[in-house]
């Protein structure tokens, strides 16, 4: 009996919705940087004696990065991508909140979260066939 691992349609589906959501909500924050700067970056960088050039990598995470996952072209580089993005900001931004509730009773940082855990699951899962690299590429 001969065994495959194929991937049915409806994964390569849930893969699509996975890597559109991501990207484009990400993308809101990309945006939002390029035309508001990354000053308030660049300064909670040289506040934590990084250098404030770093801050501009911000780009790369929060518009190159998002871009290329919605394509699906080097979905899985991009994702990791995001993954350092989204735990440099936990870190920068968020370590006073990590333990605690929002006002609603969810995690403070679930919406964070959620970006790192789908950027994550991609990094793991690849773009699927419904992408520009398509399934088979190394990094997608």
């Amino acid at each position: 009996m001969e065994t495959t691992n194929r991937i049915p349609a409806t994964g390569d589906a849930g893969k699509l919705v996975l890597r559109v959501v991501l990207a484009i909500l990400l993308l809101f924050h990309g945006v939002s940087k390029v035309i508001g700067g990354v000053g308030m970056i660049a300064g909670m960088l040289a506040k934590a004696g990084l250098p404030p050039a770093v801050a501009y990598l911000v780009y790369v995470g929060e518009v190159v990065a998002p871009l290329l996952i919605l394509a699906g072209l080097f979905t899985r580089v991009a994702a990791l991508i995001v993954v350092v993005n989204m735990i440099v900001a936990l870190l920068l931004v968020h370590t006073g909140q990590f333990f605690s509730l929002a006002d609603t009773g969810g995690w403070a940082l679930e919406l964070q979260g959620m970006y790192l855990g789908s950027a994550v699951a991609l990094a793991l899962l690849g773009a699927g066939r419904y992408s520009i690299g398509g399934a088979g590429g190394r990094w997608n």
